[in-house]
């Protein structure tokens, strides 16, 4: 699985002009506010890529996976619990659509994700906001990584970088590397994560792309989640890295 873990992450890239940078940002926030032992909750992990390099980079640290694709979920069972132990790390299966979640969550010193809950409608985005910031105590913090898309009101930036993502995407798979179906395609080739497929499509079905919320809907949303402050620690064009702190 560890295999489909870097392919992964070679997949993101394509995607993601400078993903490094923006996991090593969160990452030296994450130590800033929090120290070096603490509980993180990856908020929608895909195959563990956040909580890959927050337990390399905190020895101490635990993480708390959630995901609902039931094949990203066996790659980073498999893939953490390999390198990292069993002791340090949980993965759960859970909706974040749907009430109580976080049942099995329990609380948590901070809360990250990356590329992820753009999957989500702004109104259950804010529920997840507010549902993860009941899992803070204060000064827990929230970082959230992701592309907030300009508006009308910003033609030649959202232009700017809609042409910057094409030539990224561009560049990377003219050298092999996968696009997104590809990848999933690769995972279904092994036994164990090809017998999810059904049920991966299952799961989601029913649920279509969702229009992409600005920075400014995640801030009020954060806001109004209960977050005494909120902010962005990391841009470059439309891709952010959006803090909220308890």
């Amino acid at each position: 699985m560890r295999d489909l873990l870097d392919a992964w992450d070679r997949q993101q890239e394509a995607y993601i002009a400078h993903r490094e940078q923006r996991f090593e940002v969160m990452l030296e926030v994450l130590r800033l506010v929090r120290g070096d032992e603490f509980t993180v909750l990856d908020l929608a992990c895909g195959p563990g890529a956040i909580s890959d390099r927050v337990l390399t980079a905190f020895p101490k640290a635990r993480v708390v996976a959630v995901d609902f694709d039931p094949i990203l979920l066996t790659v980073a069972r498999t893939a953490l619990t390999e390198r990292h132990g069993t002791d340090r790390v949980t993965v759960i299966d859970a909706d974040l659509t749907a009430p109580g979640w976080h049942a099995a969550v329990g609380p948590v010193d901070a809360v990250l994700s990356s590329t992820a809950l753009h999957w989500l409608s702004p109104t259950e985005l804010s529920a997840v906001y507010t549902t993860a910031a009941s899992l803070l105590d204060q000064g827990g913090v929230l970082l959230n990584a992701d592309h907030l898309r300009f508006g009308p009101a910003n033609p030649t930036l959202a232009d700017v970088s809609e042409r910057h993502d094409a030539h990224t995407q561009a560049a990377a798979f003219a050298t092999g590397t996968l696009d997104y179906q590809q990848w999933y395609d690769e995972a279904a080739r092994h036994p164990e994560l090809g017998a999810l497929t059904e049920e991966r499509e299952r799961r989601f079905a029913n649920r279509p792309p969702q229009p992409l919320a600005p920075l400014a809907f995640h801030l009020a949303a954060l806001d109004a989640a209960g977050f005494a402050e909120t902010g962005t620690v990391w841009q470059y064009l439309d891709d952010y890295v959006v803090l909220a702190r308890k």
